[in-house]
């Protein structure tokens, strides 16, 4: 926590172990939590599932940096939180869970391989530009997933499609937010009531999209929802989205979203072995397109 904490406060250009360490977990955690999404989707709808699991983590973390003394958020932090947090967990996990009903995890999170082109577009509107290296990087890593949705998985469901496309939009949007005029309350603080009011605003979509009587049917839930969900609370929020909210403070946009392009090798991989997915080999050939993608996206970032 404390290490959290600490990043925000004093951001430093670099790859230094807490960078590598943040890499790791939104690389390899990350990776994983697409498929327990796909195991909690059994007995709990995608927005619920989503508002629940960060409701509950930003409360826990919330509780215990105020009980070490940090500060309550301003009202003006609040306000950010909320903006934030409805487009990237609202938007952007809800949309991606959401999508997870009719793709393969794997698929989905091939998609989200997009989202560097977006953060960098977004990114020159305020006169920052990639690398040469970093550039071709992202251009490699988009073919791939433009090569990925000509598979079966996207082209069999254009609802999943469409709902993963908007949880990229809100997510990149979101992320710029928070790093432009609209920050949160420092360190962990400002994390948790990001994921309470993201929490919040999922909890009203599944309103919105009637999940509560779904989920009241489906009572009691199957054990291994309940698991996944459990492995989503504590390492998919506390964990890997603190993770990526410090590469957002400290490292460029590139990187900090660079988990995009070896997410999709990972969740394939466990979608296959675990889950039961289908995988062509059109579609892993273009997996292997966007790990190319990763590696001059970072070869950019450490000249």
């Amino acid at each position: 926590m404390n290490s959290v904490a600490s990043a925000v406060i004093a951001p430093r250009s670099g790859l230094s172990p807490l960078v590598i360490a943040c890499l790791a977990a939104t690389w390899l955690v990350w990776g994983s939590t697409y498929l327990a999404i796909k195991f909690a989707l059994v007995s709990f709808p995608p927005f619920v599932q989503m508002g629940t699991r960060f409701l509950v983590a930003g409360v826990l973390l919330m509780a215990w940096m105020r009980w070490r003394g940090a500060p309550w958020p301003t009202a003006a932090q609040w306000r950010n939180a909320l903006l934030v947090g409805a487009l990237m967990l609202g938007g952007g996990m809800g949309g991606t869970a959401y999508a997870e009903q009719t793709v393969g995890s794997g698929l989905v999170v091939a998609f989200i391989a997009i989202v560097p082109v977006m953060m960098a577009a977004g990114q020159m509107l305020w006169g920052v530009y990639p690398s040469r290296l970093e550039a071709a990087g992202i251009a490699v890593g988009l073919m791939g997933v433009l090569l990925l949705t000509q598979g079966a998985g996207f082209q069999a469901s254009t609802a999943g499609l469409v709902a993963i496309a908007v949880a990229c939009l809100t997510w990149c949007t979101g992320s710029l937010m928070s790093q432009r005029g609209f920050a949160l309350a420092p360190g962990a603080v400002g994390f948790a009531s990001e994921m309470i009011c993201g929490g919040l605003v999922l909890m009203g979509l599944a309103a919105i999209d009637g999940e509560y009587p779904v989920l009241a049917a489906q009572w009691p839930p199957e054990p291994s929802a309940v698991l996944a969900w459990l492995y989503l609370v504590v390492f998919g929020s506390l964990i890997a989205f603190n993770a990526y909210m410090v590469l957002l403070a400290r490292a460029s946009a590139g990187l900090a979203s660079s988990y995009c392009f070896v997410n999709p090798v990972i969740a394939m991989l466990l979608g296959v072995s675990l889950g039961g997915e289908v995988v062509t080999g059109f579609e892993w050939l273009a997996a292997g397109v966007v790990l190319v993608g990763v590696v001059l996206l970072l070869a950019g970032r450490a000249r």
